[in-house]
């Protein structure tokens, strides 16, 4: 077998799981994706890791077969994007920043993507962002967080908050209203989002008025009910989970770090949370196990959990129905609670 490649019965099995479980949709692009040789993340190193073609090369390479548009602008009609750099903890980082059209002052949405907290960016994870940007009728500021195994724990979480509280004093410069703020983010994402707002209260911040937490990282177990059900998943699964949180954290120490197991952290207070789960990823329990910790600590919460599609298939919306569905329905949520 040469250098990462996938295990070829590994393989083969996720693909006859995923055929029996998976929206047809869904099993189009898993083969768009798998078409593009990748490797299995888990086997490389972190700089080829990097390299390897994500879900959006995938989406990109289903459009180019149907002969339909992969311009951005034309699949989210209405919304345009500028680059920008707001203050990191330690240093300027760069953020796209996606606006709706029509008069402000627009509410706005810190998002952090996902690739926990080691791979892919901004650019990778356009499609959420941008789609949160139209539905949610808001400007969405997607920043580039510091990335183990560079910057370990906590690093990231350092930067989320530094761009809160940058955005919180500089969002009338971009057309936005501070007033009307709210936290957003996928996977590795998904959980600077929640971490990011215990952070705002904790500092005493403007609080945001709501948190979109999608397939969020919420605690540091890899033997949950739907990491053993979706142990080897596609795009993500078990094995790739254990090689992110390797490439993160500085010792053991670190997986009770509140920061990264969620559950375990005090979430009286926050502002409400909106949860959004795939069936067949991994961290699906992550997101059960949230919604159960939030709603004990009286925190108003939402989840929705979307049956036939894997992790990653949020940002997908040009060719998953179901992302269609997940991004309506949380760009609605956005929307009433950000007026």
């Amino acid at each position: 077998m040469s250098h990462g490649e996938p295990n070829p019965i590994v393989n083969a099995a996720s693909n006859a799981i995923a055929a029996l479980r998976a929206d047809d949709d869904q099993i189009e692009l898993a083969k768009a994706h798998e078409s593009l040789n990748t490797k299995a993340i888990e086997k490389l190193e972190v700089a080829e890791a990097r390299q390897q073609p994500t879900v959006k090369d995938a989406v990109i390479a289903m459009l180019t077969k149907r002969g339909q548009s992969t311009d951005p602008e034309a699949l989210v009609p209405g919304v345009t994007m500028k680059t920008i750099t707001v203050d990191g903890a330690v240093g300027a980082l760069p953020a796209n920043v996606y606006t709706p059209q029509g008069v402000g002052p627009f509410p706005v949405i810190l998002y952090f993507h996902g690739g926990g907290w080691v791979i892919a960016d901004k650019d990778v994870y356009d499609a959420g962002a941008r789609g949160l940007a139209k539905a949610a009728n808001a400007i969405v500021v997607s920043v580039d967080y510091r990335q183990a195994p560079e910057h370990r724990f906590p690093a990231a979480w350092d930067d989320a908050l530094a761009a809160y509280r940058w955005l919180s004093q500089n969002a009338a410069s971009l057309g936005g209203d501070p007033v009307r703020m709210a936290l957003a983010g996928e996977s590795a994402g998904g959980n600077l989002a929640v971490a990011t707002a215990i952070a705002v209260r904790d500092a005493g911040l403007p609080a945001p008025r709501h948190v979109l937490s999608v397939y969020p990282v919420a605690q540091t177990s890899l033997n949950t009910e739907s990491y053993l059900e979706n142990a080897i998943a596609k795009p993500l699964n078990r094995a790739m989970v254990k090689w992110f949180v390797d490439h993160l954290v500085n010792s053991e120490e670190d997986l009770k770090d509140t920061r990264l197991s969620l559950i375990d952290a005090d979430l009286a207070g926050l502002p409400p949370v909106t949860i959004v789960n795939a069936r067949l990823d991994p961290l699906r329990s992550d997101g059960a196990k949230l919604e159960s910790a939030l709603r004990d600590a009286g925190v108003p919460v939402e989840r929705r959990d979307y049956e036939g599609v894997a992790h990653e298939f949020f940002g997908a919306a040009a060719v998953l129905q179901k992302a269609r569905d997940a991004m309506a329905y949380a760009g609605d949520r956005l929307r009433t609670a950000l007026g």
